[in-house]
């Protein structure tokens, strides 16, 4: 394992001596726009591992994406490795097809401290949410970016995230209530602490979310990539491509079904994902928006 090969993944080219938060934000920009959020591992058969060495091979040398704890975990490395002062943190992400936060901690983020200021960077979310800036670690203050507006709160030692979106701008309308589109215009997204974490804390979590029925990401094939413009996403059998801010405050959402035999060329043309067994795609309604 080492940085070079890693940054030739994601073709980043600027510094690596600088510790500061421009160079972090444009190691991590380069990261989410090369390396998808994706669970395909589940529908192909393949098992998912936290072990470092085992995340490396598969992102950086097969090219492949993963979940927040594969893409984080990497992230974290790097940031380590180039000398960053770096932690872990462990988040309960908010179903809204629920209303409520999970009750197990599925979701790990990575904590920065540069100059005494807290940073939260978390390249493994995907679809909207995902956070295109490293987020600065204060309560109350709105937080601006591509995607939207973000924003964190604190109450009694928890930390919440929440994002505003745009309006949206559907052309094809057959998808106007796709239960896959966000309703709302203000989302929440996580909760966590600011309590450090290892990759210890989410072996159990990691095995469960790739098991259980009960589990989103065994209902859902998901593969999102963030692009220049927005990101685009292929859940199931139905590709999407969101282009951010397209006119004034809104964003234009582009939906098509593919057949079976077009899935796995989309992923190789849109994602640049080689699969090397056989994708089960899967799309059971509820409990996913983009």
């Amino acid at each position: 394992m080492n940085l070079e090969e890693y940054f030739a993944r994601t073709g980043y080219k600027g510094s690596t001596e600088k510790q500061d938060l421009e160079t972090l934000t444009d190691i991590f920009q380069h990261h989410i726009r090369a390396v998808p959020f994706e669970n395909l591992s589940i529908h192909c058969g393949e098992t998912i591992t936290l072990e470092l060495e085992h995340v490396y091979n598969k992102i950086v040398r097969r090219k492949r994406g993963g979940w927040c704890m594969e893409n984080n975990q990497l992230l974290g490395w790097v940031l380590k490795g180039l000398g960053y002062d770096t932690s872990f943190l462990g988040a309960y992400v908010f179903n809204p097809h629920q209303n409520a936060y999970a009750t197990l901690m599925t979701h790990l983020v990575v904590k920065v401290v540069i100059n005494g200021k807290a940073y939260v960077v978390d390249g493994g979310f995907g679809v909207s949410y995902q956070m295109w800036q490293p987020m600065e670690l204060v309560s109350g203050k709105d937080q601006p970016q591509a995607p939207g507006v973000f924003r964190f709160t604190e109450k009694n030692g928890v930390w919440y995230l929440e994002k505003v979106r745009r309006k949206q701008c559907i052309p094809n309308q057959s998808f106007s209530n796709s239960d896959l589109l966000e309703k709302k215009e203000c989302r929440k997204v996580y909760m966590f602490s600011l309590e450090p974490r290892t990759v210890e804390d989410f072996r159990f979590q990691c095995t469960y979310l790739q098991t259980s029925p009960d589990s989103l990401f065994t209902k859902k094939s998901i593969c999102a990539l963030q692009t220049t413009h927005g990101f685009r996403a292929l859940i199931g059998w139905t590709f999407t491509e969101t282009t951010y801010n397209y006119k004034e405050n809104m964003d234009l959402v582009e939906f098509e079904t593919l057949e079976d035999e077009e899935v796995e060329k989309t992923l190789k043309e849109k994602f640049n994902i080689t699969l090397e067994k056989k994708l089960v795609p899967i799309n059971v309604k509820g409990s996913y928006t983009i």
